[in-house]
């Protein structure tokens, strides 16, 4: 199953470890429609809403992962809290190529509380205080 990454499971941030270390890397991405990411929470989060057709079109990462990665990605993700949940998305490789399908990660408005910085098309901040440290 191809998972399209945006924030803090991206190489070089603090999540990836935990959750895609030796996950297939298939390369850079971009959603094909807009979407609105926000860097909110008191941990300074990431979080993409799902209302395609506002925000920016936002620039992640893809990889193939077995069905049984995605409960570690859930749970690293909060997956199952009130406001947290996984749907698909289309993405087009930034190098060019068709367009795939991918499950990505959301949040509902609820989590934007207190709204930090957004609406952003590609996730870079450094600020995510990651739950082992809260």
């Amino acid at each position: 199953m191809k998972v399209f990454i945006y924030g803090t499971l991206k190489q070089d941030f603090p999540l990836h470890d935990k959750g895609l270390e030796n996950a297939r890397y298939i390369g850079e991405v971009q959603t094909v429609q807009p979407y609105p990411l926000f860097i909110a929470g008191s941990f300074f989060g990431p979080m993409m809403l799902d209302r395609p057709g506002e925000g920016l079109r936002v620039r992640g990462e893809l990889y193939e992962i077995d069905d049984g990665r995605l409960p570690v990605l859930d749970e690293l993700e909060a997956v199952g809290e009130a406001g947290s949940f996984r749907s698909r998305v289309d993405v087009v490789p930034l190098a060019g190529g068709d367009h795939l399908s991918a499950v990505a990660f959301f949040k509902s408005e609820t989590w934007l509380r207190p709204l930090h910085e957004g609406p952003l098309a590609d996730y870079q901040d450094r600020r995510f205080v990651p739950p082992w440290e809260r």
